[in-house]
């Protein structure tokens, strides 16, 4: 015999609800990596940045302000991860100026956020899809399962420009950076605006992530479900490997379609 809807005395429309309501990636290393070193890029765009800079007439700079200002994104990263607060790139840049004794009544906030865009732009165009990312994003979608990209980054503007450049954007439901809602991962407020969204309950997603402390932590945290990426293993999860314990481990993306059919 059909169940009845109390109100209307149609048969009811019941549709299972899938164990896995959605899927919440990492960006660096999980979805995208970079085609050159990391330093040699900053290098270059920090001198890009002060060249800058002294156009507009902030020509009493000190010499070594570019090595500074690499630095400065170094300490500010660390600390954001300590506090798992965003500390972002425009406000590094600020401080850092302040730092060396440029008076702030000087500072032009357009000429600060074009200097930081001007930083960060060699990193733009060197980031490229994982091997099997876009496809493994479309074979997902197909599959019904809304996807979102949450990542630790400096700065939002930036971070959505890369998105658009490496070509994920058209896969993803929900793109989100620390620099936007200041909280980073594995603060669990981050994922609010996911779970809001989806109208989701936190056991619903899987998280999937290259980093045992931000992304699998940060999973764990709200309780869903997580899958630790090991396509370019980092070198700071060897001392967490036996206190932070993902449900699972991938080796390449190709193998977690069949995995979240079996939590389905």
């Amino acid at each position: 015999m059909a169940h009845k809807q109390f109100f209307t005395g149609e048969p009811a429309q019941i549709r299972p609800r899938k164990l896995v309501q959605g899927l919440v990636f990492d960006f660096d290393n999980t979805l995208a990596r970079l085609n050159k070193p990391l330093d040699e890029l900053m290098n270059a765009g920090a001198q890009t940045a002060v060249d800058y800079m002294r156009s507009t007439g902030m020509t009493d700079l000190p010499d070594e302000i570019s090595e500074h200002l690499v630095e400065a994104r170094i300490f500010a990263e660390t600390k954001s991860d300590d506090e798992r607060e965003e500390h972002t790139a425009d406000d590094t840049l600020s401080f850092l100026l302040q730092f060396v004794g440029y008076p702030a009544s000087r500072m032009n906030e357009e000429v600060l956020r074009r200097a930081v865009d001007l930083f960060y732009a060699p990193e733009m165009t060197a980031w490229e899809p994982m091997p099997g990312a876009i496809e493994l994003l479309r074979q997902l979608r197909s599959d019904g399962f809304p996807l979102a990209l949450i990542a630790n980054y400096a700065s939002d503007r930036i971070f959505q420009r890369i998105v658009d450049y490496t070509g994920l954007r058209a896969y993803l439901d929900v793109c989100l950076s620390s620099a936007a809602v200041e909280w980073r991962k594995p603060e669990k407020e981050i994922y609010a605006a996911v779970l809001n969204r989806w109208d989701a309950e936190p056991y619903e997603l899987v998280c999937v992530g290259d980093s045992l402390k931000h992304d699998v932590a940060g999973g764990q945290e709200i309780g869903a479900l997580t899958v630790h990426c090991r396509m370019i293993p980092l070198a700071e999860d060897q001392r967490l490997v036996d206190s932070i314990k993902p449900d699972a481990v991938i080796e390449k993306l190709s193998e977690l379609p069949a995995l979240i059919e079996t939590w389905c």
